[in-house]
């Protein structure tokens, strides 16, 4: 039995960190990590970085919170910021992924309903994504893990194979107001979405009237080498969703949509006490700024390259390994058995990563990361996996 105060909803490492910079972070024992995991896709400017510690520390001195009754001049400039660089027109900001996913299954369906005058409300979904742990977008999410306990769940949620597009269309039906996907299904194993199929669930979306909804919680914010993972394909959405990497680990979220469906939302149709406070957009526009002027997405492409030439020139022929996939700086190395003793081993050689499902190992080092550090992880990673294979045959 625990002695801790707290709920006991995650299974924690047994590590305890309590300070970081950069790539590093440092346990109270005084080991030092090199960190590939980034707080799951959140601190893509590394630990603590200089010029948004700065924008933090000087709002701090000078106001907290107002509310949203009252405009509040950071707000506008990171909105505009998401805007100038985005094909959205129009920005929500809230507190997590979670509220920025609601808040876009919200929009679809009081668009569908109050401005197109339709009875429509369904979201069609995935299997294997993931889109958040209320209860509407734990329903939402394509992992029956995620919801185990939590019955009755709400209706208005479908989940269809990821690739299928005839399975996609056979789901459509008069109640169906949108399709909501990830572009790199990151929780489900890291899997990135094909662009002929992208390409496929926009026209279905056209031709039946249908909101496109992309989730980048974790593939926004030049995760994926560009800022937004969307950009990547010839395909735009009609509403996206951020968060993680958004605030360089202040906590934010964010719903972001095309004319004409920002007129969905009216005054006093949605809201939230906390979202877009001074605090979190100081965060928010020092972050955008940052990786706009230092072309921090470029960087993150650049680095991405060399770590997959690394990981298939040290781990390509190694038993047991089956693929090194992902995009951009979103990677996973899946495994032909579960890899948790692969991860711990790692951890307890000073290199920090995640699964993503119980058979892949997932990466997620910072956007500045080095070729030099991509290197110290590679070379961790070969020896821990190789070394298993090679147990595994005796």
């Amino acid at each position: 039995m625990s002695d801790s105060a707290l709920f006991q909803t995650y299974a924690r490492y047994p590590i305890t960190l309590v300070k970081g910079k950069g790539s590093r972070l440092w346990d109270d024992q005084g080991k030092e990590y090199l960190d590939f995991m980034s707080g799951l896709a959140v601190t893509n400017l590394g630990h603590v970085p200089d010029v948004v510690k700065q924008a933090l520390v000087k709002q701090l001195d000078e106001l907290w919170h107002v509310s949203n009754l009252f405009h509040i001049p950071n707000q506008e400039r990171a909105a505009r910021l998401l805007v100038d660089n985005s094909c959205a027109d129009a920005v929500f900001f809230c507190n997590s992924g979670a509220e920025a996913n609601e808040a876009a299954i919200k929009l679809a369906r009081r668009y569908q309903q109050k401005v197109r005058g339709t009875r429509r409300y369904e979201v069609i979904t995935f299997t294997q994504s993931f889109h958040g742990r209320t209860l509407a977008t734990l329903t939402a999410t394509g992992q029956d893990k995620v919801k185990d306990g939590f019955l009755p769940l709400p209706e208005g949620f479908v989940h269809v194979p990821l690739h299928d597009i005839a399975a996609l269309e056979a789901a459509i039906g008069e109640r169906t107001a949108a399709v909501m996907l990830e572009l790199v299904q990151a929780e489900g194993g890291v899997i990135p979405v094909e662009a002929d199929f992208l390409r496929e669930v926009r026209k279905l979306c056209d031709k039946h009237g249908l909101l496109l909804i992309v989730d980048e919680i974790q593939t926004g914010m030049g995760r994926t080498g560009k800022l937004f993972a969307y950009q990547h394909y010839d395909v735009e959405p009609d509403i996206f969703t951020l968060a993680k990497g958004l605030g360089s680990g202040f906590p934010v979220g964010a719903m972001l949509a095309k004319q004409p469906y920002v007129s969905g939302f009216a005054p006093g149709s949605h809201a939230t006490t906390f979202g877009g406070t001074p605090i979190a957009m100081a965060a928010v526009a020092a972050t955008i700024e940052t990786m706009i002027q230092q072309k921090v997405a470029d960087q993150a492409a650049k680095a991405a390259d060399y770590l997959f030439r690394q990981l298939h020139a040290r781990l390509d022929g190694v038993p047991g390994i089956v693929q090194i996939r992902g995009k951009g700086l979103l990677v996973g190395i899946l495994c032909e058995e579960p890899a948790a003793d692969a991860i711990a081993e790692l951890h307890r050689r000073g290199l920090l990563v995640v699964p993503a499902g119980p058979n892949v190992i997932r990466l997620l080092p910072n956007l500045l990361v080095t070729n030099e550090e991509i290197d110290e992880a590679v070379n961790l990673i070969a020896a821990v996996l190789t070394e298993r294979a090679a147990a595994k045959q005796l």
